[in-house]
């Protein structure tokens, strides 16, 4: 019996990508193994904490690294670690900011919603946040008036396809912060396997999603500076308490980070485009469907499949009530676009896409 059948659930075909309502990703048999390995074991956490620490920076060329619950509570816990330190008077007074630097920089166009604001991830901490420029534009001048003024903590920026206006130059971000002794923070949640990029801004922590394309439990995996991981870490005797990752969250993530350096990803990257070409022209035969194959505006080696179709929204609603129901990216559905991930996807499941879209459009 599957587990869906079991515990009575729907069947999904998940071409919308890593995607939290959906359970994000898929993790492989080798990992899954070393999860149930650890579920009947005890481990020292700090000791487990400490080999993690190891494998992210070893992964990732960072100082050192952490596992917390997930990349929203790295946010909150990495610019509470800008604002305390180490200092365990601190860590105990969160979200009590009283007699610290609690103004957190980010640009306008850096507010992405990921089923709450990350605004609302940053006050979680018991920090203000002070927006530069406006959504269509922020230039490094906007960001510098902003860190020009008092009790700054941090500069908090995001890598994402999510993000609005004009892309901003994080390394040029990163040293206006590091011309006043202020540390920057960039949230590539998403960004896993261009961590190292985003590392080589200079930003001091990195946060990224283990359970997205790193394919782990769900875990947020921070990477930067050791005196702040260290801080980062501190948080677990303070709100980080309530973001803290599980025994088998954190053997997943070393799990998936073995597999990590041993697989081809060259070929990898090869046969994921391959798969959306290969989509995209069977797609491209449907009558009334033309096809794109659009790569990841962040630079992520990802590329996904732009359908432009009649009536989208619709369409949408009819892939997702089916069984199994399919699920797409509808953020273009008011210009009758609907864009499609096949990462996860195995032939018979993108079969079964194409066969439910030929059978909606020509019915």
């Amino acid at each position: 019996m599957s587990i869906h059948d079991r515990y009575r659930l729907s069947v999904v075909i998940n071409a919308k990508g890593t995607y939290t309502p959906l359970g994000v990703s898929r993790s492989s048999y080798g990992v899954a193994e070393a999860v149930a390995q650890a579920l009947p074991e005890f481990f020292v956490m700090d000791e487990l904490g400490d080999r993690a620490s190891e494998a992210i920076a070893q992964v990732t060329g960072a100082q050192a690294g952490a596992v917390v619950h997930c990349t929203a509570a790295g946010i909150t816990l990495s610019v509470a670690a800008t604002m305390t330190g180490g200092d365990p008077r601190r860590v105990a007074a969160l979200p009590d900011t009283t007699d610290m630097h609690n103004r957190v920089v980010m640009p306008a166009g850096h507010v992405v919603n990921y089923g709450h604001s990350n605004l609302q991830g940053v006050r979680l901490a018991g920090a203000q946040v002070d927006l530069a420029g406006d959504e269509t534009r922020c230039g490094i001048d906007d960001l510098e008036e902003e860190l020009d003024g008092p009790d700054v903590a941090c500069l908090f920026l995001v890598s994402s396809r999510l993000t609005h206006g004009e892309p901003i130059d994080l390394v040029a971000a990163v040293r206006a912060a590091h011309r006043r002794g202020v540390p920057a923070i960039i949230d590539g949640a998403a960004q896993f396997p261009r961590i190292a990029d985003l590392l080589s801004t200079g930003a001091d922590l990195v946060l990224v999603s283990g359970q997205k394309y790193l394919g782990s439990p769900t875990a947020g995996l921070v990477a930067g500076s050791w005196p702040l991981v260290q801080s980062v870490r501190a948080q677990d005797k303070g709100i980080g308490r309530v973001m803290k990752p599980t025994k088998e969250a954190v053997i997943g993530v070393l799990a998936a980070l073995e597999e990590w350096q041993a697989f081809d990803r060259v070929k990898w990257e090869a046969d994921q485009l391959g798969k959306v070409t290969s989509f995209a022209r069977a797609a491209n035969e449907i009558p009334g469907v033309s096809t794109e194959v659009v790569p990841d505006p962040t630079g992520l080696q990802v590329s996904r499949v732009l359908l432009k179709v009649p009536d989208a929204k619709r369409i949408a609603t009819e892939l997702e009530a089916g069984s199994p129901s399919i699920y797409v990216m509808t953020d273009r559905a008011d210009q009758d676009e609907l864009m499609l991930e096949l990462i996860p996807l195995d032939d018979s499941e993108i079969a079964a896409v194409l066969a439910r879209l030929w059978a909606i459009l020509t019915q």
